[in-house]
């Protein structure tokens, strides 16, 4: 009798090994949102420090001339363009990745990268030329925190087109799943962030730092 029930019980444990529990949405979408919308805050605090410090020192140039002798608003422009139009162009692959069409979405994901590199390429061929002018960080207050600003921004479109290219080959190799929808989301709110933070270097760097 106590090995027919010992048999029994191994049974029941054996069944019992053998289930598998599987929870189906163990990674909802909004909190992956949520939690980017917080670091994206985050990074407000990052730049808004910036901000306030250069608006402290902006004027700081140390007997050394000043931001109407050293800055080219043209360059700047067509750099804000390229950044600006970049945003367009990501927002068309937003499009065709609800549409389902890949081909599409990686081709636009593609443009944005082409129109990031070009806005990096600008800059830093801005920064090349003001410190061969001798207007480097180490000229002044002013410049100091210019090239602590407009440099970390450009970190973060730097950041953002290994993201894109990351992403990009995720996309090419599993396609428009729910994951890398929501990837690609969380990457469109990044884009789209920095603009809106050039606008402002644009606006209080650039701009105020012509007026005499």
């Amino acid at each position: 009798m106590s090995e027919v029930i010992n048999a029994q019980s191994l049974e029941v444990l054996k069944d019992a090994s053998s289930q598998r529990f599987y929870v189906k949405d163990h990674h909802p979408e909004n909190s992956t949102l949520l939690g980017f919308w917080v670091y994206l805050m985050s990074d407000c605090l990052i730049f808004a420090a910036l901000f306030a410090t250069h608006a402290v020192l902006g004027r700081s140039y140390a007997g050394g001339p000043s931001g109407a002798e050293l800055f080219d608003l043209q360059l700047v422009a067509i750099n804000t363009a390229l950044l600006l139009i970049s945003s367009i162009t990501f927002g068309f692959a937003m499009l065709e990745a609800q549409k389902k069409h890949l081909g599409r979405a990686l081709k636009w994901l593609g443009v944005t990268g082409v129109f990031g590199l070009g806005f990096l390429a600008l800059e830093l061929y801005e920064f090349a030329h003001l410190i061969h002018v001798g207007a480097g960080p180490q000229s002044s207050a002013a410049m100091s925190s210019f090239f602590t600003l407009v440099g970390t921004h450009g970190l973060h479109v730097l950041f953002g087109i290994v993201w894109l290219a990351t992403l990009a080959v995720q996309l090419n190799k599993h396609g428009l799943t729910t994951e890398n929808r929501r990837r690609l989301a969380c990457l469109s709110m990044f884009w789209h962030f920095l603009d809106l933070i050039w606008i402002g270097v644009f606006s209080f760097v650039y701009l105020m730092g012509v007026l005499p």
